[in-house]
């Protein structure tokens, strides 16, 4: 008899199930548990952190506490928002988590103006039934990664 396999498509991949009969496969999805689910998705957003670190080495710095933009640059109030939010796990965080970190990093932002100007743009949402935070959207991260960065860099 041939092997039952589940591709289950996921944020952060896709996760394979297999049995050699349908209540192996119904077996092994109930393992697949909220807690267990949010786990794996704790340990790659670390990972991912790491790269986003990694990625912006002397534009910012993550601490325990969040992210700290350290680049001499001159930025604006936007892209200092759109690099803390990029900084962040998920890539989403409060009004008031947006505006601790930029005063961790020296920054004065009117940060409630600034947010709602770029959700107009574009670059940030709010997920309904997440609350008062924001997201950065694809277009947002793309903005982030291919100019806010690169003119830093340029810049330095």
């Amino acid at each position: 008899m041939p092997k039952l396999q589940l591709n289950i498509e996921t944020d952060y991949g896709t996760l394979t199930v297999s049995g050699d009969t349908q209540e192996e496969i119904l077996e092994a999805l109930s393992l697949l548990t909220d807690d267990f689910l949010d786990e794996i998705s704790d340990k790659l957003s670390v990972l991912d952190l790491k790269q986003t670190e990694d990625r912006l080495r002397n534009i910012v710095r993550i601490g325990q506490n969040g992210p700290v933009i350290v680049t001499r640059a001159e930025i604006s109030h936007y892209e200092a928002i759109g690099l803390v939010l990029y900084s962040m796990k998920n890539q989403e965080a409060t009004s008031k988590k947006i505006r601790e970190r930029l005063e961790a990093s020296g920054k004065d932002v009117i940060v409630a103006a600034r947010l709602n100007e770029m959700r107009k743009r574009g670059h940030v949402f709010k997920p309904s039934g997440k609350g008062s935070e924001y997201r950065l959207t694809s277009k947002g991260m793309a903005w982030v990664d291919d100019e806010v960065v690169e003119k830093i860099r340029k810049s330095g």
